[in-house]
């Protein structure tokens, strides 16, 4: 979910903290205490009306927010973890721990502070209406697992994603024939100028080299293989793994780094034989005149070719990759290695 509304520093904070063991019990004892609680408010009509002073600021863990209902009675919102990485936001009875509502339920990857976003908004929102009771089933549900697992499997279906380099070459993960009865899955590629040919089966290295960049190639892959693992249709024994040869790989794509050391020339007025001096890479001339291997750095960079190439490399390997960052531009080889 997505509001707009931002949450109080104090509250934010609370909302990062890890959620441990323990408060996975204390949910399952909140939602044993509600039982035999009404799923609405009863006649009573407690609605909430401000954050108590002691709110979101408290040290008590996980806790959003206070508020003081109808009759005085004292209630809170707390975040409470959920299946598979969910939060899920409760108010109830501060005393009793009983009473819990579900306010609201969050999925894995939302940012943490959504938690506390959600509790404000709630908390201010004095005319709305009482959520349902919370139940056990909520602590084992994905929210939005059914559309997720349908937008999954609509994206690993074999020839429906197709990707474009900028060669107009195209991508898609496809079947083709094997040495088995059934068929295999494969990443493929297909010539702009192919009339009628059949598209050619590359590995996962060779699609995420052509397109220069990991992503979509990794995730439409890691996706695939998900859907696909119990399929006694097709094979995926290959597929899987060339992927993971490239997760464990140390030769990565020097993209990034090409841009940073371009960029960090022009912003600097670095030659590319100054930066390769940094990494050590020097050579001498007949006059004895020294300066850096600009070659060696250009062919690292993916900016020329290796000898007897006719084209440069997307690759480098990591150890080069950090000695260009650190000794080269001095900055944290993170920076400039693509995800």
């Amino acid at each position: 979910m997505t509001l707009t509304i931002s949450p109080s520093p104090s509250a934010a904070r609370q909302a990062t903290r890890p959620m441990t063991h323990a408060a996975s019990q204390t949910g399952q004892a909140y939602v044993s205490s509600t039982a035999n609680v009404s799923s609405h408010a009863g006649p009573d009509g407690l609605r909430p009306q401000a954050a108590d002073s002691r709110g979101c600021g408290s040290s008590e863990p996980h806790l959003l927010g206070r508020y003081i209902a109808a009759k005085a009675r004292l209630r809170q919102v707390v975040a409470l973890p959920g299946a598979k990485g969910s939060v899920l936001v409760v108010d109830c009875d501060a005393t009793t721990l009983g009473d819990c509502r579900l306010v609201a339920h969050l999925a894995a990857d939302e940012p943490p502070e959504n938690a506390a976003i959600v509790c404000n908004h709630y908390l201010r929102d004095v005319t709305g209406q009482w959520c349902r009771r919370v139940t056990p089933d909520d602590l084992q549900s994905v929210p939005f697992a059914e559309a997720q697992g349908q937008n999954l499997a609509a994206e690993a279906t074999p020839g429906v994603t197709a990707l474009t380099d900028r060669r107009g070459y195209k991508y898609r993960l496809e079947l083709c024939p094997a040495d088995m009865s059934i068929p295999e899955l494969r990443w493929h590629r297909c010539s702009p100028a192919a009339d009628g040919e059949p598209p050619e089966p590359i590995s996962v290295r060779d699609a995420i080299a052509s397109l220069e960049s990991y992503e979509p190639v990794r995730t439409l892959t890691q996706r695939v293989l998900a859907v696909h693992r119990d399929d006694p249709a097709l094979s995926t024994a290959m597929l899987r793994s060339e992927h993971a040869r490239m997760e464990t790989s140390q030769i990565v794509l020097n993209r990034g780094l090409r841009r940073a050391v371009l960029a960090t020339a022009a912003a600097q007025d670095l030659s590319m034989s100054e930066i390769a001096a940094r990494c050590g890479k020097v050579k001498q001339d007949s006059k004895g005149k020294r300066s850096g291997e600009t070659s060696w750095l250009a062919r690292r960079l993916g900016l020329a070719p290796e000898s007897g190439k006719n084209t440069p490399t997307p690759w480098i390997h990591t150890d080069v990759l950090a000695l260009i960052a650190r000794c080269g531009l001095g900055v944290s080889p993170r920076e400039v290695e693509l995800g």
